[in-house]
């Protein structure tokens, strides 16, 4: 071979060593398509890191978050048919709000500035006797729907009457539902029996069981409202068809009196564990008359609590020892109440209150802090309600339950630091867009799955017919 031949295939070898290498390095990463990107904003994860990550982005397909990190790392590797450009605002988890009466908000300022057995017994109970039907409670879920969702409420929990009813409202409008058909020792609205009221509810679990917004469940009232052999049968039906227990429980002190008296002595905690009620399905409201014993045995049956700290203050039900719960790491989430006893649905009230009612309680500035608020709002709340494993946090594999808060307003400048800022400053009006299961429900404050102009119209009208109703 001559010198020249042999140059000429180390050069030929060569040539294709280089272009087999760069064709290789050059060959460029596959882009995954989703169907929206949220890019530009602060994005709060409440992860198990609780990572912050500005300049962040979050893609979304179908109804599940694909990623979160930086908006560089996000958009480099993913491409969206629909974005949004988050730039200046604060990117969370949607709220969640832990226990509520929604078609109450018909009822807001019905009653005010009573004790709670006076406010039941002779205000509430009437109201709803002579008021109360199928019509009533779909006007008022979809008021109460729409004023949660320009709040940024993402999921909520709610016992009351005609549940059936309300799923299919919370449904049509994108809303995720804990809802538990309540169930009652005298007649109702919708069942005049327990015996119907608990086949109502068999029905209505079997219907929308595995919905994937709608979690059914039963809703026995409370335990002085409740016999013990009739909360037993709600037990028994949780159990069956592995539905959440919904229940009012150690609300106020009458409560626990009326319980004494009628179980030798027993509290209302120690009375629900002595029968076997309690199980790791149960989402109990309140709990404000519990002592660390009670708290032991619900955190030992892996019991959901709902705080409703305004509804409390205002009917002077006592306070609830959170500080406690949240050093036993007990799932305790926010709830607003009913709005006949708030009298509003607003999360960012609710974690104000929370953080500022246990300071002065306490007299411990530091005992509740902003941070910890907003983790009850969020993924400690979905603890509450039993769904930590699907939301109350932004990472992979969650549903995209999401909100964007505005940033900019003049209450919330100038910013330092982004916990004290969504609890202490941000309102309900900052909330500029919300996603659902992946579904927009509102872009830039304009609701896309409610008419907000019909629902006031339908509220007011009812405000006419309760007045005449109430004179009679």
């Amino acid at each position: 071979m001559t010198i020249i031949n042999f140059a000429a295939k180390l050069l030929l070898l060569s040539s294709f060593t280089l272009s087999s290498f760069v064709g290789f390095a050059a060959e460029p990463k596959r882009v995954i398509a989703v169907d929206l990107l949220i890019f530009g904003g602060t994005v709060v994860t409440m992860d198990k890191e609780r990572r912050l990550i500005e300049d962040g982005a979050v893609a979304i397909k179908g109804d599940k978050i694909t990623a979160v990190g930086t908006r560089a790392e996000i958009t480099k590797n993913y491409k969206a048919k629909k974005t949004i450009n988050a730039a200046g605002k604060v990117v969370i988890p949607g709220l969640i709000n832990t226990h509520t009466h929604i078609p109450m908000t018909l009822f807001r300022g019905i009653a005010d500035d009573l004790d709670l057995q006076e406010w039941l017994t002779k205000y509430i109970f009437p109201a709803e006797a002579k008021n109360v039907d199928e019509a009533f409670v779909r006007a008022g879920t979809r008021l109460g729907l729409a004023e949660m969702i320009r709040g940024g409420t993402t999921t909520y929990c709610d016992m009351y009457y005609f549940e059936d009813a309300i799923a299919d409202e919370t449904k049509k409008a994108g809303m995720r539902g804990v809802l538990g058909e309540t169930i009652i020792d005298f007649p109702v609205p919708d069942n005049k029996t327990f015996d119907a009221g608990i086949a109502y509810a068999e029905r209505f679990i079997r219907k929308w069981q595995n919905d994937p917004l709608i979690v059914p469940g039963v809703a026995p009232h409370a335990p002085y409202t409740v016999s013990r052999e009739h909360l037993l049968a709600a037990r028994s039906l949780s159990d069956k068809l592995n539905a959440p227990l919904l229940i009012h429980l150690a609300e106020a002190s009458t409560e626990t009196e009326f319980i004494q008296q009628k179980y030798n002595g027993m509290r209302p905690v120690e009375f629900v564990e002595s029968i076997g009620f309690l199980s790791d399905k149960t989402i109990a409201a309140h709990v404000i008359h519990a002592n660390e014993k009670e708290l032991d045995i619900l955190k030992s049956r892996g019991v959901g609590i709902a705080h409703n700290p305004q509804s409390n203050m205002k009917l002077a039900a006592g306070v609830a020892p959170v500080p406690m719960m949240l050093l036993k790491d007990m799932a305790v989430g926010l709830g607003t109440d009913g709005a006949a006893s708030n009298n509003d649905l607003s999360m960012w009230e609710e974690m104000d209150t929370a953080a500022k009612l246990h300071k002065v309680n306490s007299g411990d500035p530091k005992v509740l802090t902003a941070e910890q608020a907003f983790e009850m709002a969020t993924i400690r709340g979905a603890r509450a309600l039993h769904l930590e494993k699907i939301t109350g946090s932004l990472e992979a594999g969650k549903r995209a339950d999401i909100v964007i808060v505005d940033f900019d307003n003049l209450h919330q400048t100038p910013f330092y630091n982004i916990f004290s800022h969504l609890v202490y400053a941000t309102k309900a009006a900052d909330v500029r867009t919300v996603i659902i299961n992946g579904r927009i429900v509102m872009l830039d404050r304009r609701l896309h799955t409610l008419d907000e102009n019909a629902i006031k119209r339908d509220a007011n009208a009812y405000r006419t017919k309760i007045i005449n109703r109430l004179r009679n």
